[in-house]
């Protein structure tokens, strides 16, 4: 799609114009590279971090607002910790580790979420190599049966666990064989034994530091990264420590950084157990020895304020998150032309996930942007998962959604048939070398060139010009048959549904396996579809689902999509408006809606689409 050159030009991306190569093979497979040497990667994070705090001790490094009254109840002023400061706790922590007997076969686990603690007992994990393994809090405080904490405990088989707060995480901690285990918490819990976190920071460090560091390789065991677990038992991704040191060298090779400065601040809510934030983003704040500050709000009801609050006050260089955070941002900046200038006032790009973002929201975002500034704002996405870190990155503004770009430097994509996709499939210093103590998973992962299979489907955008990159085209193993025989694409349908039935759907799940026809089950934007139906915005989903002007005009838009749609593979029968919110394993920590997980959860509204006499909430077509 060309841009339209009468439209506001775009402010500068600081990355690299795309230099592919591509080579067609006879097996109908691809091979895609950038051709972009890949700066010599540091030896460690730990190494890094040690460069960084030598060379610029005073900048701040992390930083969280103090609960008020210390309930968490609210959030007062921030607290920041300079780079100085955390190389000391860190050798100390380090030291402590080692006293400990930590190492490579005796490894650490942490429950709660980030914290500048977290942080600090993250890097002194890597410096004595002892496996770092940063657990969901969603297996210790939204579960009863803490069946899934138990399994990643049993496999990663720590010697110490650290909590913040050691009563929120009681109970977790109870359901735990912790014979021979130190639990480490900042404030006590009630009856269960642990040890201050203050003490280990009070230990001195010695030369045992330097010679732990020293030790490390590019093949140290760095972390253990688990998988969502949705469909199955959470596996354990191994991450080396060339796998956190590539991702950084990617980047150098690729991003054009600013020259000088006071150092940067990255605002982030995503949760520290996952590669986004741990190891992506992490390592990019060490890098350009900047600033994290940890966002104690999320894109959902009750929660997004305090993001706002903190966007009002910290205007980012780049800010990357998920679609349903961005829904939630738009309608809040287009209510509040203060917090919309801010936010873009020193921004250079926007950088969303293959989750999707509309059509809807992107327009919107760059009408915001052109609004703060007169200008637009590059709107790019990277695509990547837990054993690959990035993959591939859209190094040119995007003017429409969909692309997920081309390789990073350093990184090889095979695109491989199966079936009537192009399964993407990557090889690089940023791949994992397999699954914790999973020796089938791992050999099922790759296939026989040592390529990591995905999963994920890629097409071209204009198969005459690769370099034009690569277009999402879904999860393979989300696809599904009618009974027809007929494979219905669960990632492109999804995509355009959320476009067709714009602005008032913000996510939706794709049912019809086995069935006669496709249905659908769609959440609403709260703002957007209230305003339709002339209620308050804090109307319960309930109420806006079954609003007439909600039914009435998602019943036009669905058969407007229909009439376009084709054949049966992209029509949609029906649709229901949930009016509840997702929950538990329906919605991954970062905001991405699992389609299996949700399928499983909701049968009864399924059945409920394909009854013979549909009731009056569903939409029929």
């Amino acid at each position: 799609m060309a841009l339209d050159i009468a439209r506001p030009g775009y402010r500068p991306l600081p990355i690299r114009k795309p230099k592919v190569t591509c080579q067609g093979r006879a097996d109908g497979s691809f091979i895609i590279e950038q051709d972009y040497a890949m700066p010599t990667a540091w030896r460690s994070i730990p190494h890094l971090f040690e460069a960084r705090a030598t060379e610029f001790p005073d900048r701040p490094f992390i930083a969280k607002r103090e609960p008020l009254g210390g309930s968490g109840s609210g959030w007062g002023d921030w607290r920041r910790i300079t780079y100085r400061d955390a190389q000391a706790k860190i050798a100390a922590l380090t030291q402590a580790f080692l006293d400990r007997g930590l190492g490579p076969d005796a490894g650490v686990m942490v429950i709660s979420g980030p914290s500048i603690e977290h942080g600090l007992v993250m890097m002194a994990a890597q410096a004595a190599r002892a496996p770092f393994a940063p657990i969901s809090t969603g297996y210790s405080l939204l579960s009863s049966d803490f069946v899934k904490l138990r399994y990643v405990f049993d496999l990663c088989r720590p010697k110490l666990i650290f909590a913040d707060a050691g009563e929120a995480y009681e109970a977790a901690l109870a359901s735990l064989p912790l014979d021979g285990v130190e639990v480490v918490t900042i404030t006590p819990p009630k009856s269960l034994a642990a040890t201050p976190l203050a003490t280990l920071l009070a230990t001195r460090s010695t030369a045992d530091v330097d010679a732990s560091r020293d030790a490390i390789t590019p093949d140290t065991f760095a972390k253990t990264i688990f998988t969502s677990g949705s469909t199955g038992a959470p596996k354990g991704v191994i991450q080396t420590q060339r796998m956190l040191t590539a991702v950084i060298a990617q980047h150098d090779a690729l991003y054009i950084h600013d020259e000088g400065g006071e150092g940067e601040s990255y605002l982030s809510w995503l949760p520290w157990s996952h590669v986004g934030a741990s190891n992506i983003l992490f390592g990019d704040v060490i890098n350009d020895a900047a600033c994290l500050y940890i966002d104690e709000g999320k894109p959902v009801a009750g929660m997004f304020d305090e993001t706002l609050r903190n966007l009002r006050e910290i205007a980012p260089r780049e800010y990357g998150s998920s679609p349903i955070f961005f829904s939630h941002l738009v309608a809040a900046m287009e209510a509040d032309a203060g917090l919309r200038d801010h936010f873009f006032s020193r921004l250079r790009y926007l950088n969303y996930s293959t989750a999707g973002l509309s059509q809807d929201l992107f327009d919107r975002l760059q009408a915001l942007a052109i609004a703060a500034t007169g200008q637009r704002i590059p709107i790019i996405t990277k695509y990547g998962s837990t054993e690959t870190q990035g993959v591939t990155i859209v190094s040119e503004p995007l003017d429409f959604t969909g692309p997920i770009g081309l390789p990073f430097p350093g990184i090889t994509v095979k695109l491989a048939p199966v079936g009537d996709k192009l399964e993407v499939r990557a090889k690089g210093d940023t791949i994992t070398p397999g699954y914790l103590d999973n020796p089938v998973a791992t050999a099922k992962a790759f296939d026989e060139e040592g390529f990591y299979c995905t999963g994920d489907a890629a097409r071209f955008v204009d198969p005459a010009d690769p370099a034009r990159g690569l277009y999402f085209d879904g999860r393979v193993t989300e696809n599904f048959k009618l009974a027809t025989g007929t494979w219905v694409s669960v990632g492109p349908l999804r995509l355009a549904l959320i476009e067709a039935l714009a602005p008032l759907v913000e996510d939706c799940v794709i049912a019809g396996e086995n069935r006669d026809n496709i249905a659908v089950l769609a959440w609403v934007r709260r703002a957007e579809t209230a305003e339709l139906a002339g209620l308050p915005a804090d109307s319960p989903l309930a109420a806006l689902a079954t609003a007439p002007a909600v039914v009435a005009y998602l019943a036009e838009r669905l058969r407007a999509h229909n009439e376009v749609a084709g054949g049966s593979s992209r029509r949609v029968a029906r649709l229901v408006v949930l009016d509840q919110p997702p929950t538990g394993e329906e919605i991954a920590e970062k905001g991405y809606i699992n389609q299996r997980a949700t399928l499983s959860r909701r049968a009864q509204v399924v059945e409920r689409l394909y009854a013979s006499n549909p009731d009056g909430g569903v939409i029929v077509a």
